[in-house]
């Protein structure tokens, strides 16, 4: 074929992209124009996105999972989009955000730090700056994920909303973040998130001991169809899981977390004691 570029998708997850949308358009025997009448986009953008040279964009990675009929599945455009945009983030990370955006219950143990979910800007400010400071991250990798916790916030206000279960380890509210203010600000965040009618907040004191089943973070998601999946991560990676067989372990655990843990009204009490205590 005439000026034909040879595609590299080793080079870049960008790159994987546009090599994966040719592969896609030539399986269909489609023509750029003809993709582009799909999806709604120039030949001229097609043609840019095939070859790196433009970054594809959220609305065109949806669109191209419609015209193949990706949506829904493991292996999404989408997927792959948000892959290139949080790069830097722990692998299995942002496949999980894709799904967290549109799950009918979200399950959360966190340990050390609030979530993301329920941080304040204050807060992520505090958290991503010491880590700027000590060059685990770069100021672009900073605001990367502010943004994203903000995008994963909004997600929330979704109609009907999801139902929302959080146990904090002990440590999460004992361990200063910031200035006194900035943490004062969190707990009361915190008390105002245990008062909505679709989220339940527990505290994991440090009593329990031997009886927490966990021992680092764990995401559980429950999807509008009901099927389950989970996110856990250590320091250095990610890992989402579906198969059922491996999650219902997990499932179970989180009910015997639930079970051990402070009622919320009782958490609640607790968090605003140590929140005067900052003021």
């Amino acid at each position: 074929m005439v000026n034909r570029k040879e595609l590299n998708p080793e080079a870049s997850p960008q790159a994987a992209f546009g090599a994966r949308l040719r592969s896609s358009r030539e399986t269909h025997r489609w023509t750029q124009e003809e993709l582009s009448t799909r999806m709604g986009v120039s030949s001229g953008h097609i043609s840019a996105v095939e070859t790196g040279r433009k970054p594809p964009t959220l609305r065109f990675s949806r669109s191209a999972d419609a015209v193949f009929e990706l949506e829904g599945s493991v292996d999404t455009f989408e997927r792959a989009w948000r892959e290139i945009r949080h790069g830097a983030l722990l692998e299995g990370f942002p496949e999980y955000v894709g799904y967290e955006g549109r799950a009918a219950e979200i399950r959360v143990y966190e340990v050390g730090v609030i979530p993301g979910l329920l941080q304040t800007p204050a807060y992520t400010s505090a958290l991503v700056a010491s880590e700027v400071k000590r060059g685990a991250i770069t100021d672009g990798q900073a605001r990367e994920r502010t943004d994203l916790i903000a995008e994963r916030q909004a997600a929330l206000g979704r109609t009907p909303p999801p139902l929302i279960f959080v146990v904090l380890d002990e440590g999460c509210i004992r361990r200063p973040m910031g200035e006194p203010a900035v943490m004062a600000e969190q707990l009361a965040c915190l008390a105002e998130f245990a008062e909505q009618p679709h989220t339940v907040l527990q505290v994991a004191e440090f009593s329990m001991g031997d009886r927490r089943p966990f021992n680092l973070p764990i995401t559980v998601l429950t999807l509008p169809d009901r099927s389950l999946m989970s996110y856990a991560e250590s320091a250095q990676r990610g890992h989402l899981e579906r198969d059922g067989k491996f999650v219902l372990p997990m499932l179970t655990a989180y009910h015997q977390l639930q079970a051990e843990a402070t009622s919320q009204a009782a958490s609640v009490a607790v968090i605003n004691q140590i929140r005067k205590g900052l003021l």
